[in-house]
């Protein structure tokens, strides 16, 4: 089994060591970040497996924090168990009712249930993206192992590749302009041009060509590209 990354979110260097030597305990991998910005860069070039983010941080809180990655296509799907000095009721409901977080740990919290929280988020996670199988003509993509395959086979490509494609496989036969893939696939990357679009359409084009899926990757003239069966 592959070894999960989490993402510590929390401005206090006190509290990630003890995050971080408990979750290395537990044989995961840590990324630090003491405030959003640095988490943005971070998610940028690593996407974790689960995020525990601090209530109060530098600049916005987390809950805010929590909804912006919700609203994002790429990142939506990664859990976030809140971490918090606030006791309160309401506040837990706050974040957990509005599904922008996944659990609510409040300090001072035992390390050993705050990896128990997490093995449990995972559990769930991992149970509801059994179901993130997505296949057309052949070719089939397991967005829970993160593998692209064609009669068992494995292809290999770039992560720019691989969300794009996931991208188009999960949104079959719709038309997209090079902006809204670069909003979708990119994000906030947005000093990225149209022509960067192009340059990975035919990238992955060239992966797919191997199995006669290229095809399914359409140009749609004066308009930008879907990905279809139907001619």
């Amino acid at each position: 089994m592959s070894t999960k990354t989490i993402l510590v979110i929390d401005d206090e260097p006190d509290i990630r060591e003890i995050i971080r030597f408990a979750l290395e305990n537990a044989n995961y991998a840590v990324l630090e970040a003491e405030y959003v910005e640095v988490a943005r860069n971070i998610m940028k070039n690593t996407l974790p497996d689960l995020i525990l983010l601090d209530w109060m941080l530098p600049g916005r809180s987390g809950l805010e924090f929590a909804q912006e990655l919700k609203q994002n296509l790429k990142l939506k799907n990664i859990p976030i168990i809140m971490i918090s000095a606030k006791s309160e009721e309401l506040d837990r409901i706050r974040g957990l009712d509005k599904g922008q977080v996944d659990d609510y740990v409040t300090k001072p919290f035992s390390p050993s249930e705050l990896v128990s929280r997490i093995k449990a988020v995972m559990r769930r996670t991992f149970q509801n993206e059994m179901d993130t199988v997505v296949e057309i003509n052949g070719l089939k993509m397991d967005h829970s192992s993160h593998r692209v395959t064609v009669d068992g086979k494995q292809l290999d490509m770039a992560p720019v590749e691989y969300r794009l494609l996931h991208f188009f496989m999960t949104h079959q036969n719709r038309v997209f302009t090079r902006s809204q893939l670069l909003d979708h696939v990119w994000g906030e990357q947005i000093y990225l041009n149209d022509r960067t679009v192009d340059v990975h359409i035919r990238r992955l084009r060239k992966t797919l060509e191997v199995t006669n899926h290229d095809k399914l990757l359409q140009t749609v003239r004066n308009v930008g590209y879907r990905f279809s069966e139907q001619e």
